[in-house]
């Protein structure tokens, strides 16, 4: 066959060989770990010895049927290695190595955790007029990651970083008659200011409910932000006996990526 320059150089593939050192033992160390005895071949005084029969290995361990001489010549070659689990490099891995339908669901589903949702046990009464108050949602529903705190602060701490839908619903009942209350007031708050608000103005007759639902998406740092909601009723009585209802007040988020 001809070839373009120098003609290439015939290429081989070389064994290890290890030599031992016999004595009147049947134990020996290997110098490279191996599955099973049919990984190397053994000879005695030039001699090829049959796997499991004359001789087992196991890791770098091995061991014959009987005992050699001081005097016996042993030497083995290796045949090969133990397939072992290979990681891929971090960022080796792109868009054109998965097929389209390779990502599952159960592969993806911890996407949207931490969340939590949770509702008021009982109506929190007593209720400043006209004053933003934080909602005491004390009952979880769920709280995947153990962040939300329903005991002392009414407020979602997430541990991972990334973007959250946050959402809550909110019906507040005014206190001092059957058609009392003139506006409502429901806010998002993100490390104790607000980021979402929403306004519910009664212009022409008042009502003693009324209901407000909120949402957004907020950048969350995994660390210290932390979320909470709050509300407001501005009754005609200017009652301090407002009350946020248990029945219909919630508070949730999960994580909906980076």
């Amino acid at each position: 066959m001809a070839y373009i320059g120098n003609q290439p150089a015939l290429s081989y593939t070389s064994f290890a060989k290890q030599d031992f050192t016999t004595s009147a033992t049947t134990s020996y160390t290997l110098d490279n770990p191996v599955t099973n005895e049919n990984e190397i071949a053994l000879f005695i005084n030039f001699v090829r010895q049959e796997p499991t029969t004359a001789y087992t290995a196991s890791g770098t361990s091995l061991t014959l049927t009987s005992a050699t001489s001081v005097s016996d010549d042993m030497y083995c070659v290796f045949l090969g290695k133990a397939v072992q689990t290979v990681n891929p490099p971090s960022g080796s891995v792109g868009t054109a190595q998965l097929a389209d339908d390779a990502v599952t669901k159960a592969k993806t589903s911890n996407l949207m955790y931490p969340a939590f949702e949770a509702n008021l046990s009982a109506n929190q009464t007593s209720v400043a007029d006209h004053v933003l108050t934080k909602i005491q949602f004390d009952e979880e529903r769920f709280d995947t990651d153990g962040c939300y705190d329903n005991s002392t602060n009414y407020r979602f701490t997430p541990t991972t970083a990334g973007k959250y839908f946050v959402y809550s619903y909110f019906v507040g009942g005014a206190g001092g008659g059957n058609a009392d209350n003139k506006n409502t007031k429901l806010n998002i708050y993100k490390n104790g200011s607000a980021v979402r608000s929403v306004f519910n103005l009664m212009n022409t007759g008042y009502e003693n409910e009324a209901d407000l639902t909120i949402n957004a998406v907020v950048d969350m740092n995994g660390s210290s932000d932390y979320l909470e909601i709050f509300a407001s009723i501005n009754s005609v009585a200017n009652s301090g006996s407002n009350n946020f209802q248990a029945d219909n007040c919630s508070f949730g988020a999960y994580r909906i990526g980076d």
